[in-house]
């Protein structure tokens, strides 16, 4: 018996110092990430923005990648809803698409709200069509939240972040006059406010930028919702 006894001891005894030895390792893994930020440099002024890779990892993933492809680089924000959104990435100063890379799947499902200082992927009818574009809301627009997989509609729009600063760039913005240009029926500010830069804040500058800045093809044009909940699949469509 007590050499089965001393047996079993021996036999544990490795792994118990296996786990001694790995408490350090899971305690260093518990260790909160830092949460990368953005700077926007605008012709209206600077937004600063933090990303939530640990809610919406694909979403911020996709932005980073553009953001470090110097694609947003001359982009407008060329929608401005009061008391709406202010949505761009997509298009230059001639209000041409650029060409983007394929579609991600929406993380609208991850909990976050669209409230006033978000940031969200804007997409077409299909809840995973989002590539470059995305939208600040300027209210909390809790319609425009996840509800189910039913339907685009119920589907809502994925957050990825949140303005640290320049809300009030954003507000600028919102209170610019708008008007129908290009291939837009409305809300394009007046004058047309311009994405001049976008890094990575801690990131070295890019060596070249604007690689990806040829047109897209017609069915790229895929911008974000419309002005209700209801409607926001047939006004997608429209820019």
């Amino acid at each position: 018996m007590l050499k089965t006894l001393l047996t079993a001891l021996l036999l544990f005894a490795p792994l118990i110092v296996l786990a001694q030895a790995a408490k350090p390792v899971a305690a260093a893994s518990t260790t909160p990430a830092v949460k990368p930020e953005v700077l926007l440099h605008t012709s209206q002024g600077d937004i600063t923005l933090e990303l939530y890779p640990d809610k919406a990892p694909k979403s911020v993933a996709n932005f980073l990648q553009y953001v470090r492809d110097g694609f947003y680089d001359g982009t407008l924000l060329h929608r401005v809803i009061p008391g709406y959104l202010v949505q761009g990435g997509l298009y230059n100063r001639e209000l041409q698409p650029k060409r983007t890379r394929p579609a991600i799947p929406s993380e609208a499902d991850n909990g976050l709200s669209n409230l006033r200082g978000t940031i969200a992927v804007a997409r077409g009818a299909d809840p995973n069509s989002g590539t470059a574009q995305f939208f600040f809301n300027l209210v909390d627009n809790r319609r425009l939240d996840f509800v189910g997989n039913q339907s685009g509609l119920t589907w809502g729009f994925a957050v990825f972040g949140k303005v640290t600063k320049g809300m009030d760039v954003l507000d600028k913005m919102a209170a610019l006059p708008t008007r129908p240009l290009g291939p837009f029926a409305g809300d394009v500010p007046n004058p047309l406010v311009v994405i001049e830069s976008a890094r990575v804040i801690g990131d070295e500058l890019p060596a070249a930028a604007g690689s990806t800045a040829k047109s897209a093809k017609p069915a790229s044009r895929k911008p974000a919702p419309a002005k209700s909940h209801r409607k926001a699949t047939a006004h997608a469509s429209k820019g």
